[in-house]
């Protein structure tokens, strides 16, 4: 890691990336190693992840043997967890009790627009050490607030998370007011100890209504801040989106010839 992006965060020594690649996806399966643009997704989510200067490492956490099979033929690390783990965020902390860090990077293993200014983006708030956690929006589209696989976020004006949903927030009562709509973009960093916290903490009654992890954070009074980024992300969930994000990556690689 370079020194001045090393001084911007306050008290951190390391930065790990994990990269959580469950095989069993249940809307998508096996939705990693589906091929996109000439490579397994989940190749396209690492090679921006080792892009990014702020990070000490990557590593690759999974359930499947052929995912680890992938990450020796490139040469990436990779740690096995269980397959009973419920979500990305357990696996990251699963990773965080053999692998010390500071700060853990969850990197979706579904994300493959994913850029390494969102990875130096989501750090930012680490400067100030009352942040225990960090995540990222971007400007919602009008076709996208109605969409409910479309979390949108609103924050105080420090940043600091104040409610995430599905439903369009904030809600617009007098058409003649203007309002800016954000959209959430699903990575995150943990300070360790928020990690641990996290880890501990029984699921909250919004984050069963709203079904998004994210809300257990705010239940339970965890510092959550979010950094607004320009570039959006189109997250694998089902054969369309598989199509939309080749067709994406194909231009881009056009376009660089």
């Amino acid at each position: 890691m370079n020194g001045p992006a090393q001084e911007q965060i306050s008290s951190v020594t390391r930065i790990l990336g994990v990269v959580p690649a469950r095989l069993a996806s249940t809307r998508l399966p096996r939705k990693v190693l589906r091929e996109i643009a000439g490579e397994p997704l989940l190749v396209w989510v690492v090679r921006a992840a080792n892009a990014c200067p702020q990070l000490d490492e990557v590593v690759v956490a999974t359930d499947a043997a052929e995912v680890e099979n992938l990450c020796r033929a490139r040469g990436w690390r990779c740690v096995m967890t269980d397959p009973a783990l419920p979500s990305g965020t357990d696996r990251l902390h699963a990773v965080s009790r053999s692998l010390p860090a500071d700060i853990y990077v969850n990197i979706q293993g579904d994300e493959p627009l994913l850029q390494p200014g969102h990875i130096e983006a989501i750090l930012r708030p680490f400067r100030h050490p009352h942040v225990d956690v960090s995540t990222l929006k971007v400007p919602c589209s009008q076709a996208n607030l109605q969409n409910p696989n479309v979390v949108k976020v609103v924050t105080a004006r420090d940043g600091r998370a104040l409610y995430f949903s599905r439903s369009a927030i904030p809600f617009v009562r007098d058409h003649g007011t203007p309002a800016q709509h954000w959209k959430h973009l699903g990575l995150y960093a943990y300070r360790k100890a928020a990690l641990e916290r996290f880890a501990g903490l029984p699921v909250g009654e919004l984050e069963v209504i709203e079904r998004l992890e994210q809300l257990r954070l705010l239940e339970h009074g965890l510092s959550l801040y979010v950094e607004a980024v320009e570039e959006d992300t189109v997250g694998v969930d089902t054969e369309q989106d598989l199509a939309e994000v080749e067709q994406i990556l194909l231009a881009s690689k056009e376009a660089q010839r």
